[in-house]
């Protein structure tokens, strides 16, 4: 099965509102395991880049004068995700920009069904527990010691480590479970030659109590008396 991990950066929060995508990191995933193949591009805004913005991501206007627009670029995007299903962590952000830009543009949209949300997958796996990306790679022992600022890419390629632990582990990718055949374990019964020994006779005799009380009337002042023995 292919899956694309994907992360975006954004002017702001609300495509509706007039912010737009300036950046797109994709990670392919087949059966759960990364293939190496990844898609990143920077596309022009057409407006300002807010300050608050800038600080998350650390992408400026200055970087972004040079990118290509979404329309323009949009080509090499579509193909890359194909029709896969597209995990995003709080994916309903991502898709309201990434089929914003594709509406805007006269591109069809990618449908719902194909989204993937890992934040949904988090609050059922760990209720209560912070879901954050950061907080979810500490959980899972993800190294993002180099993430400083968010990177469409980085966000991408830590996301997909963190989807495969929230679905079981690593091992869930090597197909050791689903490839191997089943075998129905089977019972056979084993006739075994078994010795049949006459029983103990653990009962002592007339001469070995005679010998026994013997030796019991010599003692000399025995801590449990002679009174038993009389």
């Amino acid at each position: 099965m292919r899956e694309i991990v994907f992360d975006t950066e954004t002017t702001g929060l609300s495509f509706a509102g007039g912010d737009r995508l300036v950046e797109i990191g994709c990670v392919e995933m087949i059966n759960r395991v990364e293939t190496g193949r990844t898609f990143h591009a920077y596309y022009h805004p057409e407006r300002n880049m807010p300050a608050e913005a800038q600080a998350v991501h650390g992408i400026s206007e200055a970087f972004l004068s040079d990118k290509p627009k979404f329309a323009d670029a949009c080509g090499d995007l579509i193909e890359f995700l194909g029709d896969a299903p597209l995990v995003a962590h709080n994916a309903g952000f991502d898709f309201s920009f990434l089929n914003g830009e594709l509406t805007r543009c006269g591109r069809p949209i990618i449908h719902v069904k194909r989204m993937v949300d890992t934040l949904q997958i988090a609050r059922s796996r760990h209720p209560g527990a912070k879901h954050t990306l950061d907080a979810l790679c500490s959980r899972f022992g993800v190294d993002r010691s180099h993430r400083v600022l968010h990177g469409a890419l980085l966000d991408a390629q830590l996301l997909a480590q963190v989807y495969v632990e929230l679905l079981g582990g690593r091992q869930i990718g090597l197909g050791l479970v689903s490839d191997a055949p089943v075998v129905q374990a089977t019972q056979v019964a084993v006739r075994r030659a078994v010795t049949v020994r006459p029983p103990r006779a653990f009962r002592p005799s007339d001469a070995e109590l005679a010998a026994h009380a013997a030796f019991v009337s010599k003692l000399q002042d025995p801590i449990w008396g002679v009174a038993a023995f009389e």
